[in-house]
């Protein structure tokens, strides 16, 4: 059994991005492992660990990837994904 994730440092931009794209993930109703195998389904080469590394806010992803993560998330623009602070 694996531990649960740590949640991200909202201290920091990268962490209160990573909080929002799960808050927003989750909305959809899609696991983690779902909604990156949804992300590759778009033809976005994604590694195994990259969408895990984005939610804890270990990295970011990088703008090419919002116009994926704004459709699959049914947001009206990229700019939704950002952190309002």
């Amino acid at each position: 059994m694996t531990p649960a994730p740590r949640p991200p440092d909202e201290a920091s931009y990268s962490g209160r991005f990573a909080a929002r794209l799960r808050m927003l993930r989750e909305k959809t109703g899609m696991t983690g492992m779902e909604f990156s195998q949804a992300i590759r389904d778009e033809g976005y080469a994604l590694g195994q660990r990259t969408y895990f590394d984005w939610e804890t806010g270990r990295t970011t992803p990088s703008l090419d990837v919002f116009p994926i993560l704004t459709q699959l998330l049914k947001l009206k623009s990229p700019r939704s994904l950002l952190p309002e602070k």
